[in-house]
């Protein structure tokens, strides 16, 4: 058996002698060969134009290949246990026969630099299992970066045999939306005994949610962890659903105990037979496609952008100007653009 990569072997296996071409790419991913899968995972995360465009032309390849896997959200607050979670739900589905990845949505410090995730894998069973694949994504900062990131990275599991990929956030700023806006179902995981227990929850959170699950339902928590689900099922009531024929239900789990997560995925399944009848499954994916098409080009429009000298050179004293209310922002940007002939 070949044991699953952490991400550390996964960044080391990228820079290898021979270079491999397309076919050999493509080759190996679809073989299942986890050396490849990660050199190609380390290649489309390259900034280098050179290997943007043979990341391109690799995923370009592989298209007919993919679509066929269920692609899950899980958000939620640290310490909420996601890494739990998805540690023994990945354990269950792999019982069960599935193959299953892990992305790692993982916002990078900007203060520091530091990653919140690094290369150490919190999901230990998962990680020793031949049937899984996990890896972080760090963004540099920008969740525009992890976005392309993280859906070329489904593409290149889909192709390589992976029938459940599970993309996990840690649940800071917009992050949630973006990984909602790549995936076929969301989870939004929280906990009981907070007090209010609608406080701290932001309703457009909420809104994305196909699914509530109250986590760590379990010894004296339990009876919190049902009045918690009685009081967001509540809310729920009184929003617009995102599906006309969906109605998001509220459960509660352990993932410590492995409780409720049958029914959990009994719900995943549910919700994917509803939308793949009312043909609204591909419908939801071709308008994630156009939005990834729309995020691109402006992430390479503004990389061009940036690249010119002339802009180069003058946008540090643009940027100080508006810095010291000498030039409002529009009037900046009308700058910028006419130096780069857009304008």
């Amino acid at each position: 058996m070949v044991p699953v990569m952490t991400a550390s072997q996964d960044r080391q296996a990228g820079p290898a002698s021979r270079t491999l071409s397309v076919a050999d790419y493509a080759a190996g991913v679809r073989g299942g060969d986890r050396a490849t899968l990660a050199r190609a995972i380390t290649l489309i995360e390259s900034s280098k134009p050179a290997h943007r465009q043979l990341a391109q032309d690799l995923l370009q390849e592989l298209l007919a290949d993919t679509g066929a896997a269920m692609r899950i959200g899980i958000t939620g607050v640290p310490g909420v246990g996601k890494s739990t979670l998805i540690d023994q739900l990945g354990m269950n589905l792999v019982a069960a026969g599935h193959k299953i990845a892990v992305l790692a949505v993982d916002p990078t410090s900007k203060r520091t630099g530091g990653s919140i995730l690094g290369d150490k894998t919190r999901m230990e069973r998962l990680s020793r299992d031949p049937s899984a694949f996990i890896r972080p994504s760090p963004t540099a900062g920008t969740l525009g970066g992890v976005a392309r990131k993280t859906r070329e990275s489904i593409v290149l599991l889909e192709a390589a045999g992976f029938d459940v990929i599970i993309v996990e956030t840690v649940g800071v700023g917009q992050s949630e939306t973006t990984v909602a806006e790549m995936v076929d179902f969301f989870l939004v995981l929280l906990l009981a005994g907070g007090g209010d227990e609608l406080q701290g929850i932001k309703k457009g959170i909420i809104e994305l949610a196909d699914m509530i699950a109250i986590n760590k339902a379990d010894g004296d928590n339990v009876t919190r962890a049902e009045r918690a689900a009685a009081e967001y099922q509540g809310a729920l009531s009184i929003l617009t659903p995102s599906s006309a024929s969906w109605s998001p239900p509220v459960i509660t789990i352990s993932g410590h105990n492995n409780a409720g997560l049958d029914r959990l995925w009994d719900e995943v399944l549910a919700h994917r037979q509803v939308m793949s009848q009312t043909g609204e499954l591909d419908s939801r994916r071709q308008r994630q496609a156009v939005a990834w098409m729309h995020e691109m080009l402006s992430d390479r429009l503004m990389d061009a952008l940036l690249q010119n000298d002339k802009v180069a050179a003058a946008l540090p004293g643009i940027e100080a100007d508006v810095a010291a209310g000498r030039m409002l922002p529009p009037r900046a940007v009308d700058t910028i653009l006419r130096m780069f002939g857009l304008a």
